[in-house]
């Protein structure tokens, strides 16, 4: 993974003119390069746009489904900001990119999904079997938990790499006996796969508190230095962004759809409406709590977190790195979190 990210940030440097942008105009709006993949949890700079709730900034969206494409450009400065899941700060400071974390966007509330074969009747069956991860992601990070949890160590099973969709293609044709997958790639698992079973869900109570499956907002150094009192409204905005949609979760929901490629119904399952998180499988933190997981205002996150998780949650991610050898040493938050922004954002 580390010898990829150096390929790509020199190479991408020199094709960033082939990727697919969307630019909406504003001509007197100073101009944000966001990057993010195919989500619709990465919809809600699209709902500030569209409701004009950050009128001082015209997004630029870069819309890449290889996560290391769009931080390879967030850290040559061709994006200004990265939507991704949580995890690849510890790599990103590693490899000393001029990136950081700058706070957390949403967690997973039942969107992801450990699922076994119909022959699998307990944990202790997938010794030595094939099980579908997307390494170097937190879906790996989750297999491997769950299944010390359950009396197997984590390298007594053989992790294949594959993303979601072909994770669940190889469910469904009987190639690995187990995947992680999130929604919506979970439940077509369930559903076309007669007797597969799920064994764990984000959505319990333990993976609540430990924060695991989450997405976050990173920035580049450089964005920060030289427009800083604009990264700040980019924080602002992003939440207003959420607090729209909390209060119009129907419009949200279609403006989400259309700008992310997914249909109205798939948006309304994973990210929920008027009775969310309990009608989704997501939750949105608001700018206080995702404050309080920084640690950079008083009170607790929800769902039994603590002040300042941010830190234990990066501790736990470079531990795993380093058991999965994507990692070699243990690097200090210091040097991948920022969490200043959100603080200015909040004031």
């Amino acid at each position: 993974m580390m010898r990829k990210i150096k390929l790509l940030t020199v190479s991408l440097a020199l094709m960033v003119s082939a990727i697919f942008v969307t630019t909406p105009s504003a001509e007197s709006a100073e101009t944000v390069k966001i990057g993010h993949w195919s989500w619709p949890g990465y919809g809600f700079f699209y709902v500030a746009q569209e409701k004009n709730l950050a009128p001082d900034i015209n997004f630029e969206f870069t819309v890449l489904e290889d996560p290391v494409q769009l931080f390879a450009l967030l850290s040559t400065g061709k994006l200004d900001t990265v939507l991704s899941t949580i995890e690849f700060g510890p790599i990103a400071a590693a490899e000393k990119l001029p990136i950081k974390v700058a706070g957390l966007t949403n967690l997973g509330y039942g969107s992801d999904h450990i699922i076994v074969h119909p022959d699998i009747k307990s944990p202790s069956d997938l010794k030595g079997k094939q099980i579908a991860v997307l390494e170097g992601g937190l879906s790996q990070i989750y297999m491997a938990i769950w299944l010390e949890q359950n009396g197997v160590k984590w390298d007594e099973v053989n992790m294949v790499n594959l993303i979601a969709g072909d994770a669940a293609a190889a469910m469904i044709s009987g190639q690995v006996a187990a995947a992680e997958l999130w929604d919506p790639f979970g439940g077509q698992v369930l559903k076309e796969l007669k007797g597969s079973k799920e064994l764990s869900n984000s959505k319990e109570p333990e993976w609540l508190k430990l924060g695991l499956i989450a997405d976050a907002i990173y920035v580049s150094d450089e964005f920060v230095a030289k427009k800083r009192d604009i990264a700040v409204k980019t924080m602002q905005a992003l939440f207003a962004g959420v607090e729209y949609w909390r209060e119009n979760p129907v419009e949200a929901n279609q403006i989400i759809a259309e700008a992310t490629g997914f249909s109205v119904e798939d948006v309304q399952g994973i990210l929920g409406g008027v009775n969310n998180p309990e009608d989704g499988t997501m939750y949105m933190y608001n700018l206080t709590e995702a404050s309080q997981f920084c640690g950079v205002v008083p009170g607790n996150p929800p769902f039994g977190q603590t002040n300042g998780q941010m830190i234990d949650h990066w501790k736990l991610t470079n531990k795993w790195w380093i058991n999965f050898g994507l990692m070699s040493e243990t690097i200090d938050p210091s040097a991948g979190v920022d969490c200043s922004l959100i603080k200015d954002a909040g004031n």
